[in-house]
């Protein structure tokens, strides 16, 4: 009974109107995200997050979480009808949805997405809802020795899992840490790395390296390739999925969603991983595999449930451990510390009206969200055909006006800039920016957790091998990193090391 009169309560902050009002406009601009390709919910949520800065902390994580998992289902629109993934975990989605748009089943595959993403999503918020509470008590017994393991682990595995090179992505993440590093050291009060400047007495500010990193950079990209926006022309009607529809889609529905919501929950997995092993689980099970990619139902169903089920279940490890699992995650950790929130375990108790404001300002986002997708179709259509040139002026005044506002600092603008020439050579030289934003976030609590454990043993690293749960994380850590180089030495030099 506890756990629902909880969840009231989340609702009753959740009804505020004006959290209400910043559920709803997090959700519109996501979906408009997912529909206009090339930005992604990462940069938007860069973009707007200083516009948080001036309202409560429930209210801010209640807009950027909308802006998350609302890009989830806007995504599909311009999979389904342009044959181009607006955001990447709808990638799959443009397999089967756009052969059904061509085969005059546009109406049913926009349908069945948005059915699809809706129930995934509420199934996927059962499931926090559920599973938040007793993670956080377990969590309770972890001291700085658990954090600091934790989050060396969640940062491992995550470099892991999303780049094709390991090298690059742990380069990326010691970078990340290097500049978390910039500013006053919390324990001993030194400055590091200021080059004395005293704008940077207090580091380097989360919004111009994201902004840099995912806006600047993104724009840079887009500038350099000609994407030819065939939106497809045929008049979209029958958006209920038929009964037929319903039975071949149901299993599908099913299975996507309990596979987006575990790996959602693993760091680096996320809601494009999910929706790609949710698709290939799919062709397996079908008895048909060979029409998948030919507008099966299916082939729509079990992506998007998987990636929305995934965008719900990722802020499990975020609110209960403080631990990011991908880089959405980490941008929304970010903006918590910047409110002066630390997610982990004790947010339950301490900010209680935080974590379950937002558990039921998702449950309310995500009837938002069917409601919006559904009958603004043609309004989506229509802005597909919008010019990318005429885009590009306005996001960069949105980013210049961003980063200049956080502290009124020129030096932020530069910073910005900076980063925005710096991610485009790293996706130009096959670099990933997720742990570089990771460890960026991380970097402060890790060295603030390792020196904590040193303290606290006087001096002695066997805290953290004697330990039973630091234990597992570093062994987890020391066998995806073995794993990790033994793999590259087989690739590199086949005979040399056995199978």
């Amino acid at each position: 009974m506890d756990l629902f009169y909880q969840l009231i309560s989340g609702f009753a902050v959740a009804f505020q109107p004006v959290n209400l009002f910043y559920c709803f406009l997090g959700c519109l601009i996501g979906t408009l995200v997912g529909v206009l390709p090339g930005l992604g919910p990462t940069a938007a949520m860069a973009l707007l997050l200083p516009a948080t800065f001036h309202v409560a902390p429930v209210t801010a994580i209640i807009m950027l979480a909308g802006i998350y998992y609302g890009a989830m289902y806007g995504g599909s629109t311009t999979s389904i009808l342009v044959n181009i993934p607006g955001e990447a975990a709808s990638v799959m989605t443009c397999l089967d949805g756009y052969q059904m748009a061509r085969q005059g089943r546009a109406g049913a595959a926009l349908g069945m997405s948005a059915f699809a993403s809706f129930i995934a999503g509420t199934l996927g918020l059962v499931g926090l809802t559920l599973l938040a509470p007793p993670l956080a008590v377990f969590a309770l017994k972890f001291g700085p020795p658990e954090y600091f393991s934790l989050m060396c682990m969640g940062m491992v595995v995550l470099s892991f899992l999303t780049g094709a090179s390991m090298i690059h992505s742990l380069m990326m993440a010691c970078f990340g840490i290097i500049i978390g590093t910039v500013g006053t050291d919390t324990v001993s009060g030194s400055t590091r790395f200021t080059f004395g400047l005293t704008e940077l007495m207090d580091g380097v500010g989360l919004v111009p390296l994201v902004m840099g990193l995912f806006g600047i950079s993104e724009i840079i990209l887009n500038l350099e390739q000609n994407v030819d926006r065939d939106v497809f022309k045929a008049k979209v009607k029958g958006l209920l999925p038929t009964l037929e529809d319903w039975v071949q889609a149901k299993w599908a529905l099913m299975r996507g969603t309990m596979i987006g919501f575990w790996l959602g929950i693993l760091p680096g997995g996320g809601a494009v991983l999910s929706s790609f092993v949710a698709y290939a689980v799919e062709k397996r099970f079908s008895k048909q595999p060979e029409r998948f990619g030919t507008g099966m139902i299916e082939g729509v169903a079990a992506p998007e449930a998987a990636n929305n089920a995934a965008a719900q279940s990722a802020f499990i490890p975020l609110l209960t451990l403080g631990l990011p699992a991908n880089v959405v995650m980490a941008l929304l950790l970010g903006a918590l510390i910047l409110h002066g929130v630390t997610p982990g375990p004790l947010l339950l108790t301490k900010h209680p009206e935080i974590f379950w404001g937002v558990v039921a300002s998702m449950y309310l986002g995500n009837a938002m969200l069917l409601v919006l997708n559904l009958p603004l179709i043609g309004l989506w259509v229509q802005l597909l055909r919008i010019p990318y040139p005429y885009l590009m002026p306005a996001v960069v005044l949105f980013c210049i006006v961003g980063s200049y506002s956080v502290a009124n600092s020129i030096t932020d603008v530069y910073l910005m800039l900076g980063f925005g020439i710096f991610g485009y050579l790293m996706k130009k030289l096959k670099f990933d920016s997720p742990p570089l934003v990771l460890a960026f976030v991380l970097g402060p609590l890790i060295e603030y957790y390792f020196k904590s454990s040193l303290m606290f043993s006087r001096g002695s690293f066997a805290v953290f091998f004697t330990r039973p749960i630091s234990l597992v994380c570093l062994v987890i850590t020391g066998v995806i990193f073995l794993s990790s180089i033994i793999s590259a030495l087989r690739r590199r030099s086949p005979g040399l090391l056995p199978k």
